[in-house]
């Protein structure tokens, strides 16, 4: 539960806030949001499944943010930038839907 309020938290104080993101960072950052999405969604399901683990978690979260990100860097220094993003936003989001499904399996009993 405390990553949800963590999450909840985090997205009411950018709101709030209206943090500027410098121009180098913009690349990266809808990719990381993506990546931390799907590590949050993933715990959900772990957690209905009752296989949650924080430690996993935290693992999950801090490995997705940083292999995405640095592999649109990594895209970016070979001139594939834009290519390599689609891909990992492909990828993520089909993680996304998988977790999404299986919790509304976990509710719906369908």
């Amino acid at each position: 539960m405390i990553p949800v309020l963590g999450l909840i938290a985090g997205v009411l104080l950018g709101v709030l806030l209206k943090p500027d993101v410098p121009l180098w960072l913009q690349p990266y950052l809808p990719i990381a949001v993506v990546a931390a999405l799907d590590a949050v969604l993933g715990a959900l399901r772990a957690l209905f499944d009752g296989a949650f683990s924080d430690r996993v978690f935290v693992i999950s979260f801090a490995s997705n943010v940083t292999i995405a990100g640095l592999l649109v860097f990594l895209g970016d220094s070979l001139g594939v930038g834009s290519q390599i993003s689609t891909g990992i936003v492909i990828i993520l989001t089909l993680r996304i839907f998988s977790n999404v499904a299986a919790i509304r399996r976990h509710f719906f009993k369908a």
